[in-house]
């Protein structure tokens, strides 16, 4: 028998009737960015402070603060970032999952910059494909599906080519590695976390859908491209990626649990159906209350941690889940991170003790070659000396040993 007949209510971040949050005001939004400011010069950089910032309302506010606080995040050192990946035709054509990503880079048009001129495009999506191959040459143990282009346009778009390759490869093997398996065993298994999600909060609900046999693939999408491919508004997008790089890889499921209880009346009227529901679930409105959903999402996760939910998760596969249990070593590593500005001056000095430690090679390669010139020099000279002074000796001994 269930405990939780009867709709529980979900706490949130302070929503209105209509589920509206509100706006920061100015004042609120210079403080915010101030704090992120001293969360980054603090040493170490205070990784809470910024996880709390990402997550909290309104997330990183402008596209700047996402390139100074993504890579905290991620752990990652803005002074030791990728190479570019090296260009050519033979390269690019070598790899298994090449004609794969270029036509779903192609179609990936949507995802850009509305307005943008042809020729900038062009060179955009070019980048995205390197991108992609770049992370996937790096990782062989990883595979590449479809909707892993629109994890990397979003992060091409904000951070640029190789900061986008370093945070793709970190993410490829932490929050998004369940999705790279050659099967979609550990796909399934994260998906199986949104029912029993559900059936904590809503019985009633949990019951509709289960009747219309609808099971969970209309999230897929959702899940596994962080949103990117069913938002038509790039800010939602960046604002859901300031949310789910600060949190658990699960978040995503969580928030998708938030999505269909906000939409609870809709799913209930429907026809109990399974195209019908699946319809229905499939499509995201683009007028949702993020901020209110994102509250919502972070108490479920309060009230129903993954650990509570594992059982009911695991009795649906066998499948265990390498973002979860690689997570806590992943946070622990975020935690001890220097500011950019000790990094940029002990990448320097780095740079100055290799650039001494190449030149002494050098200058004692310089120096014993110099000796051996002057030896070859002196003992060529010696060898002149010698064959003159044998000369006149032998034309006139008596006058030589005379100067001596």
């Amino acid at each position: 028998m269930r405990k939780h007949k009867r709709k529980k209510e979900i706490g949130g971040v302070g929503g209105n009737e209509n589920g509206s949050v509100p706006r920061e005001s100015d004042g609120g939004r210079k403080h915010k960015m101030t704090v992120i400011h001293q969360a980054l010069i603090r040493d170490p950089v205070d990784i809470e402070a910024l996880r709390r910032a990402a997550a909290g309302n309104r997330g990183l506010l402008t596209d700047e603060l996402r390139r100074k606080v993504w890579p905290k995040l991620l752990n990652i050192n803005v002074y030791n970032l990728p190479h570019k990946p090296a260009s050519g035709r033979e390269v690019r054509e070598n790899h298994k999952d090449y004609n794969q990503v270029v036509l779903d880079v192609r179609r990936s048009m949507k995802r850009l910059p509305p307005g943008m001129p042809a020729s900038e495009r062009a060179v955009l999506q070019e980048q995205l494909i390197d991108v992609i191959l770049e992370v996937l040459k790096r990782n062989p143990q990883l595979h590449y599906y479809q909707g892993y282009h629109d994890v990397a346009v979003t992060l091409l778009l904000v951070v640029g080519e190789r900061m986008s390759i370093a945070m793709l490869d970190i993410l490829s093997n932490f929050h998004l590695r369940d999705f790279m398996d050659p099967t979609m065993d550990s796909t399934k298994h994260i998906l199986n976390y949104l029912m029993p999600i559900l059936e904590q909060v809503d019985a009633e609900l949990h019951d509709f859908m289960v009747r219309a046999e609808v099971g969970t693939i209309f999230a897929l999408s959702w899940l596994i491209t962080w949103y990117g491919h069913v938002l038509s508004e790039f800010r939602h997008t960046l604002r859901l990626y300031d949310f789910f790089l600060a949190s658990h890889p699960l978040m995503p499921i969580y928030l998708a649990a938030t999505i269909v209880l906000h939409r609870e009346k809709e799913v209930k009227q429907t026809e109990c159906d399974m195209a019908m529901v699946h319809h229905l679930l499939s499509h995201i409105p683009q007028d949702l209350p993020y901020e209110l959903l994102i509250g919502q999402a972070q108490d479920l996760f309060q009230q129903f941690p993954p650990s509570m939910l594992a059982k009911r998760a695991a009795l649906q596969s066998d499948k265990s889940s390498l973002s979860i249990s690689s997570f806590q070593a992943f946070h622990l590593s975020t935690l001890h991170q220097r500011p950019d500005s000790v990094l940029q001056r002990l990448t320097r000095a780095q740079g100055s003790t290799t650039s001494r430690h190449a030149r002494g090679p050098l200058r004692r390669e310089g120096n014993r070659m110099m000796k051996m010139a002057v030896w070859g020099l002196s003992a060529t000279l010696g060898a002149a000396v010698f064959a003159v002074a044998q000369t006149a000796m032998d034309w006139g001994p008596d006058l030589i040993l005379q100067l001596f």
